[in-house]
């Protein structure tokens, strides 16, 4: 009995290595070779500067690929990496003179939340002529549309919230990441405000009891990066609501209500499926990746319990970082997907290595991460 106990044992440790005990503790601050979040945010931010730019509708530059610049930057930033914020920012300055047909029109969510990554190198560099590109990306969004726009975005216009609201959950990351960024590179707070009010509409219309939501109010599926939008979008609005601002605690109990049921959901390798509540699902590592993020960034902004969260965020790590392929690519990425109302729809979503929607989370982890032990 002994000896089958002693097998059993040896036998999870090879399935599930990362959970194995050993000198670098249960912590967010001390990793093993090859899972430091300088190790992955070096490996990952590299290899972009020598990646193809991704563009949506073959005409402009994609959110993903956004979302990943803005990673590598953060990252490059904590990690006072000079090099990479210098290589980031001719590979940007590039686009700008030699391939500014690739700039997104500013009509649509997903295109306008381009404005957030020239926002991030004002920030870094202080020069005016990123912040006078990436505001009106900011101001577009809340602009009223001309008369002759659909009656739904005069409608919600009037209502305080974006033209563009669309009720995706996705949007709960591209609104609010711009328009948090148009309020980080100016103090105006109006930004803030028209964030906190477009997050607490979506909140309404969108989570479910259980703290999880729905991909749309007509799609009932708890898809996994769509999750993973709204968690991170969540914290980027929480990161810089003041504690007496009106929507604060609206925000902060949605968050934790989430936070709580993803723990319940974690797979025993540290990520989570496809569709979150799902066990038959497949493993999906950028939602997965989001959700460490948002978990990382709640224990250190003490939103989450540190000895409850913790242990889960950094096994989400480990686990995640062993789907990073030699070169950097991270494996089993889900590729872009539209809302649809078919539960098959998104267990047979396609896998693919290197999409910068997986890239995007796990530099953000890696910024973090490092942001932990400042």
């Amino acid at each position: 009995m002994k000896a089958i106990l002693t097998c059993l044992i040896l036998a999870f440790l090879l399935i599930f290595p990362v959970y194995a005990q050993d000198e670098f503790g249960d912590n967010l601050v001390n990793f093993p070779s090859g899972f430091t979040p300088n190790e992955v945010g070096k490996k990952l931010g590299d290899h972009f500067i020598q990646g193809k730019h991704l563009l949506y509708g073959n005409k402009w530059i994609h959110y993903a690929e956004v979302c990943t610049w803005y990673g590598a930057l953060k990252y490059a930033e904590v990690a006072k990496d000079e090099k990479l914020i210098q290589a980031l920012k001719e590979k940007f300055d590039q686009l700008l003179r030699n391939e500014s047909n690739y700039l997104p029109p500013m009509n649509h969510v997903d295109l306008n939340m381009f404005g957030s990554l020239p926002l991030e190198f004002y920030k870094v560099t202080g020069d005016k002529k990123y912040l006078d590109l990436g505001l009106p990306y900011a101001d577009s969004q809340w602009a009223v549309p001309p008369k002759d726009a659909p009656l739904q975005e005069r409608v919600y216009a009037r209502e305080g919230y974006s033209w563009q609201t669309r009720l995706w959950i996705d949007d709960m990351y591209m609104i609010t990441i711009l328009q948090v960024q148009a309020y980080r590179t100016t103090g105006d707070k109006k930004y803030l405000d028209r964030a906190a009010h477009e997050m607490v509409y979506y909140l309404g219309e969108l989570q479910r009891t259980n703290g999880l939501f729905f991909h749309a109010p007509d799609v009932p599926f708890y898809w996994g990066r769509g999750n993973g939008w709204v968690a991170a979008g969540m914290c980027e609005l929480l990161k810089v609501l003041p504690e007496d601002h009106p929507n604060k605690n609206t925000i902060l109990t949605s968050y934790k209500t989430m936070m709580e049921t993803l723990k319940e959901y974690q797979n025993m390798n540290g990520v989570w499926n496809q569709l979150i509540d799902k066990v038959d699902c497949w493993p999906e590592t950028s939602g997965s990746a989001m959700f460490a993020y948002a978990m990382i960034t709640g224990v250190k902004y003490g939103w989450l319990d540190k000895e409850a969260y913790t242990p889960v965020a950094r096994n989400a790590w480990m686990g995640l970082v062993p789907y990073i392929a030699e070169k950097g690519d991270v494996k089993e990425v889900c590729i872009g997907t539209g809302k649809k109302n078919d539960e098959q729809y998104y267990y047979d979503r396609p896998r693919v290595t290197g999409d910068y929607h997986g890239q995007a989370p796990y530099l953000w982890c890696a910024y973090a991460l490092l942001e932990i032990c400042e």
